[in-house]
């Protein structure tokens, strides 16, 4: 039979504007002429689970330390039998990977150093897991510690007595090279128990699937549900906050969370309101390094640096907590849930069966929280604190009249960057003007138009023909690319009955609602009561919206994306991975979600039209 397949990457049209994008990026990140026939001889999919916007070129390095590292423990580390890491390129502003298998005769030979290695991290997960949060939180002190200020008009002169014989220029370059290096160290970090994780669960997947051929996947997953995981720390949080705030009568203080001073110092010279404050300030540090995004952007905004947005979510909370709702996810009803599929299953069993059921399914249970709990600790706090010194750096830059907008680094790739200093402290140490400005603003400005012209196109789901069947654990687990959805992207897939999209059943239930179509963070508070999301992809952080919609649908993601284990613990039906809900759904579109079956129909044919007035955050059916 012959594959369909998806375009090559040359026959994707280049957005007016945008030619020679090649150039802004590395040349180890965009497909070369000279390997074009090996490059298209591979099937790549595109991850907007984690890039769904274009790259500006420093950004890229989040794709490239997140999947080198995640490489690096399938292939180098763990030495995972069947999975080694996943190439990966740029084009026209996207990410795009693809998974690199390992050759059947080198199969074997790793399946005793896999077992050996792996049984280390889980006879001694515990220790090890400690020892893990005592690294991370090192390194984000150190990150801390960094600073980038203006070099001075002339050395100290206890430099001088003191025989030092630098004039301090050198700090200004290791700072920069150490606060890249220091960001490298906890993607390093990341993947040591991610993988381990997604391996614990799997073997508990297949595990199951072998006893109980018929088992469906989201009975595999509800068995490890209900966990209290540290990512949903932050949005608890808030949740404690409206509690108080209800209890000490707050609330008329929350009416324009958009002032925070104002808001702040309102609620602090009401009765009780020093008690409120108190907590705040305690859920602040460590909590509020968290962004509304998902760490990989510089434009990610942190609650920390942008308090409006958790007042906002507190306010949204108190408004809740007055009208009787239950705000607090529903960790009892999923605990038992949890349990009562247990019994089922394992009753069915009996002898060794029942006691390896036993073993793996609490293997994963004791692994599975890492698998969200490390956002919190990386894609947060750490690159909250590089993305703030980034900022702090390009500042720096900007007054010594490098380029124009403060933000305006994340233009330049980071070994540029590397450069542009060099040119400034040969200037400034020699007594001249630097080149940078003369030469950046303008290349800037050219730069700027590139990628605001990629924007203009959405990416390709994926690239050339994909494989027959595809085996590779993580990409099925995480990203939901299965041969089946690659199949339904095609237009090759099982029809929906009456017409829909189908994709992954990644958590249970059958909802009817309105559509309200998420394709930024910013667009969160237009997200009403008892909408249905859809989304390219959810964040971890969009947590406070999930009290609010009934259901979430996505383009990307698989039984282990965020998405839906978000929703697992949040009781809400989802589907993942339909390929393309974000551009075929409209706001305003009745939709029926079932969780269960993985399906999405669209019950109507025009959308209601939802209206707002300029920056309203309430929206009104007409």
């Amino acid at each position: 039979m012959s594959l369909k397949s998806f375009p090559k990457p040359s026959e994707l049209a280049v957005p007016a504007g945008a030619e020679g994008w090649e150039k802004i990026y590395p040349y180890y990140l965009v497909f070369q002429d000279k390997l074009k026939e090996q490059e298209d001889a591979k099937f790549w999919f595109c991850d907007s689970q984690h890039w769904p916007t274009v790259f500006k070129p420093f950004e890229t390095i989040g794709g490239e330390f997140a999947v080198k590292c995640l490489g690096q423990y399938n292939a180098r580390h763990l030495m995972i039998p069947n999975a080694n890491g996943i190439e990966f390129r740029v084009h026209l502003g996207y990410l795009y990977m693809s998974p690199i298998p390992v050759p059947e005769d080198q199969i074997a030979a790793r399946v005793p150093l896999f077992e050996q290695r792996v049984g280390h991290y889980f006879q001694n997960w515990d220790q090890l897991l400690k020892d893990w949060h005592v690294k991370v939180k090192g390194t984000i002190d150190e990150m801390e510690t960094i600073s980038f200020p203006k070099l001075p008009d002339v050395v100290p002169m206890e430099d001088i007595l003191s025989g030092k014989g630098k004039d301090g220029s050198e700090k200004l370059l290791e700072s920069y090279d150490r606060l890249i290096q220091l960001a490298y160290q906890n993607w390093q970090y990341h993947f040591e128990f991610l993988n381990l994780g997604y391996i614990a669960y799997l073997d508990f997947f297949n595990f199951c699937k072998q006893v109980f051929p018929n088992i469906p996947d989201q009975s595999i997953a509800t068995m490890v549900q209900g966990v209290d995981m540290e990512l949903f720390r932050p949005d608890d949080e808030l949740k404690q906050l409206a509690k108080l705030a209800v209890e000490l009568r707050l609330q008329p203080h929350f009416g324009n969370t958009d002032d925070v001073e104002a808001t702040l110092a309102a609620v602090a010279a009401a009765p009780g309101g020093d008690r409120w404050i108190a907590q705040y300030e305690g859920a602040k540090d460590p909590w509020f390094n968290f962004t509304v995004g998902n760490g990989f952007y510089g434009h990610d905004k942190y609650w920390n640096e942008h308090q409006e947005i958790p007042l906002g979510y507190i306010a949204d909370y108190i408004r809740r907590v007055d009208e009787g709702q239950e705000i607090m996810r529903p960790v009892e009803a999923l605990i038992l849930e949890r349990d009562r599929i247990i019994e089922e299953y394992r009753d069915l069993l009996e002898g060794e069966n029942q006691s390896l059921f036993d073993a793996k399914r609490g293997l994963a249970a004791t692994a599975y929280p890492y698998v969200e709990n490390h956002n919190f600790y990386i894609e947060h706090w750490t690159m909250g604190v590089f993305w703030r010194k980034i900022r702090e750096l390009s500042r720096m830059m900007q007054a010594e009249g490098f380029w124009t907008e403060p933000d305006d680094l994340l233009y330049l790739g980071r070994n540029e960057v590397r450069d542009a200093l060099f040119d400034l402290v040969t200037g400034w140490g020699v007594g001249a003007k630097p080149i940078g400005p003369d030469y950046w603003p303008e290349e800037i400005e050219r730069r700027r138009g590139i990628v605001d012209a990629l924007k203009t196109a959405r990416p390709a789901p994926a690239l050339n023909t994909p494989p027959e069947i595809i085996t590779e654990p993580f990409t099925r687990m995480l990203w939901g690319i299965t041969t089946e959805q690659v199949q339904q992207w095609l237009g090759a897939g099982e029809a929906v009955e009456g017409g829909g999209l189908r994709g992954m059943a990644a958590s249970p239930g059958v909802v009817e609602g309105l559509a309200r179509v998420i394709t930024d963070a910013d667009q969160l508070s237009e997200v009403q009561q008892g909408e249905i999301l859809v989304a390219t992809v959810t964040a971890p952080s969009w947590g406070p919206i999930f009290g609010k919609i009934k259901a979430t649908v996505t383009d990307i993601g698989g039984m282990m994306s965020h998405a839906a284990i978000v929703c697992r613990e949040y009781g809400l039906p989802a589907v993942t991975g339909t390929g393309s809900a974000s551009t075929t759904i409209k706001t305003g579109q009745r939709l029926r979600v079932d969780g269960t079956k993985g399906t999405v129909q669209i019950l109507d044919d025009e959308a209601e039209l939802l209206v707002s007035g300029p920056g309203a955050h309430s929206h009104s059916h007409v």
